[in-house]
Formats: structure tokens, C-alpha cells, sequence
């Protein structure tokens, strides 16, 4: 039986794969938030609200979901903000100025996004560049070139059903936008919970030299995260331009610290080897629900800032007395 740093199993039955390991905690903090806005706000606690939120979280959740396979390896990521604007930019220069149909140009923005992960996952994995120092380094060149696309300018009005899928509710309260986020989630938690390769991520961020002598390919597998991040970043991207109608190479700025942050808020350990998905769903929620009961509170968003900030420094926080 392998095990994590901490001296956490890694077994395939153990409780670090059972479905709110590790959650408690921050879904507590979740329900004591909302009970509090509740009495606070009047209109916090009602279905137009709830809805409001899931279209707020949407971009942010889908960035945490490949945040949190990054850091379950024992990496960070802090290029997605920069390849979700990358990705955003080329399918929007490819549909509104190269004339492509808007699908293919959405598949080539994905494309661009995997390749920026793919450059990050080899300079890791095979040039043993420090995690922090490849995404960096990414995030600026993604970044770069996003703007070099179109020289620094934005690009607006897509097709009407490209705009529609951040528009239209089905049965009231689901768009296909929040339907994307919601299946990423459910896929990437099975993949983690249910198969080998997801067992295999949990071993690798415990140890990667055990997990290397265990016959796991650590770096392909380490470069694979790498690119499913890029990816996710590259669907972000995508979905947030559906829903601003618009693409613009500053997009995403400071996203890869909101998404770190969901994933630490939920349970997810920095050093990697531990934690699950729905903490990082939690996580997501808590940052989502925070924002917006603050709003209706009419807090300042620099106050705001300095809320969400102690919430992320008592996060880990709590994770480093756990660890004592």
C-alpha cells in the first residue's frame, strides 16, 4: 500500500477515495455562509439568486477542476488565466476574421490551449523546470500572444446560438454553459474516484519516486495533467466569451489565484497527495456564494479582496494544523 507524504493511504478502498473525504469541513463553512446571508440579505436566499450564482462560478469552476488534477500531482499552475484568453482570442480571430465556422474555430482554440499545457507538462516533466517557474513563464507568453492576435483589441458578436448558450434556461435554471460545467465535473470526479489512472494521480502527488518504482510513467502522466488544464482553461475561455459575446486578450487576469484558491479552500493539499474534487466544488461554491452575498451587502470590492484573502490564509491555515 502506498502512501502520501503526510503517511495518508493511498489504498483503493481507503477513505481517501470516499465521496466527501477531507469535505466536511469546508462544506460546513458553505451551509454556515449561506445561513448567515440568509438572515442578512433578503434576496440571498431565493431561485433567481442560486441561479445568478451558478452563472458566476461557471468559468471559475471549470478552471478549478484542472486546477485541482494540477495540484493533486503536487504542482500549481498559474498560466490558465493568460491560455484561457489565449484560446478565447483564437477562436474569436479564426470565426469573426479568418471566416471559419465557428465550431471549428472553437476545436483550433482548444488546440492552441492543449499545446500551451503540453510546452508547460515537457519543461516540468522532462526539463525538471520548477512547476511555478514553467506556468510563469507560460502565463506570460499566453498572454503575449493573446494580445498580439489583434493587437490588443477585443472581438465582439458571435453567432446568436453561440450567445444562447449562456442565455437560454432550461427547466429555469440551467444553461448549457452551467450544463458543461456540471458535466466536467461529474466526468473528472468518476475518472478520480473510479479508475486507475485517477489512483494513479494521488500516488504521484505523494510520491513520486514510489509511484515511479510502483511502474506509474510519472511524466507522461505529469505532462497529460498539464495539457487537461491547458484544455479546461481553453473551455473556459470559450464559455466566457459566450457569455460576454465577446473576447478580450486581458480576460482571465488573476483567475489561476482565484482557482488555486478554490481548490486550497477545499481541502486540497498544496504538497500534493490529497484531496477530492467535491472540496474543490465546494470550494468553488464558497468563493461564489462570498462574492455574491458581499455584493448584496454592498461591501466594497477592495474590501472584498481583503475578505476572500483572509478566507484563503485560514484555509491553509487549517490545513497546517492538520498536518501537526
Amino acid at each position: 500500500m502506498m502512501r502520501s507524504r503526510q503517511g495518508a493511504p493511498l489504498s483503493l478502498g481507503g477513505t481517501s477515495f470516499s465521496f466527501i473525504s477531507g469535505s466536511t469541513g469546508p462544506l460546513i463553512g458553505l451551509l454556515l455562509l449561506c445561513a448567515f446571508l440568509s438572515f442578512s440579505t433578503e434576496s440571498f436566499f431565493s431561485l433567481r439568486n442560486f441561479v445568478n450564482i451558478l452563472d458566476q462560478i461557471t468559468v471559475l469552476g471549470i478552471l478549478a477542476v484542472g486546477m485541482t488534477f494540477v495540484i493533486l500531482i503536487g504542482g500549481i499552475d498559474l498560466s490558465v488565466g493568460s491560455v484561457l484568453a489565449l484560446a478565447g482570442m483564437v477562436m474569436g480571430y479564426l470565426a469573426k476574421e479568418a471566416g471559419w465556422p465557428m465550431g471549428s474555430a472553437i476545436l483550433f482554440g482548444l488546440i492552441v490551449a492543449g499545446l500551451a499545457g503540453l510546452v508547460s507538462g515537457i519543461l516540468i516533466a522532462f526539463f525538471r523546470v520548477p512547476a511555478f517557474i514553467a506556468t510563469l513563464a507560460m502565463m506570460s507568453a499566453a498572454r503575449g500572444l493573446a494580445n498580439m492576435v489583434t493587437d490588443g483589441h477585443q472581438i465582439i458578436s458571435f453567432p446568436i446560438w453561440f450567445n444562447l448558450m449562456a442565455v437560454i434556461r432550461y427547466g429555469g435554471v440551467i444553461t448549457i454553459t452551467v450544463g458543461i460545467m456540471l458535466a466536467i465535473f461529474l466526468i473528472c470526479w468518476a475518472y478520480l474516484k473510479f479508475t486507475s489512472g485517477g489512483r494513479s494521480l494521488y500516488a504521484i502527488g505523494g510520491n513520486a519516486e514510489v509511484a515511479r518504482l510502483a511502474g506509474i510513467k510519472v511524466k507522461l502522466h505529469t505532462v497529460g495533467v498539464y495539457v487537461f488544464a491547458a484544455v479546461l482553461s481553453g473551455v473556459a475561455g470559450v464559455l466566457l466569451g459566450a457569455r460576454l459575446d465577446s473576447v478580450q486578450p486581458q480576460a482571465g487576469v488573476s483567475y489561476e489565484l482565484d482557482a488555486i484558491a478554490a481548490v486550497v479552500i477545499g481541502g486540497t493539499s498544496l504538497s500534493g497527495g490529497t484531496g477530492s474534487l467535491v472540496g474543490t466544488i465546494i470550494g468553488v461554491l464558497i468563493i461564489g456564494v462570498l462574492r455574491n452575498g458581499l455584493n448584496l451587502l454592498g461591501v466594497s470590492p477592495f474590501m472584498q479582496q481583503v475578505v476572500i484573502g483572509f478566507v484563503i490564509a485560514l484555509a491553509v491555515a487549517i490545513e497546517a494544523l492538520k498536518k501537526r
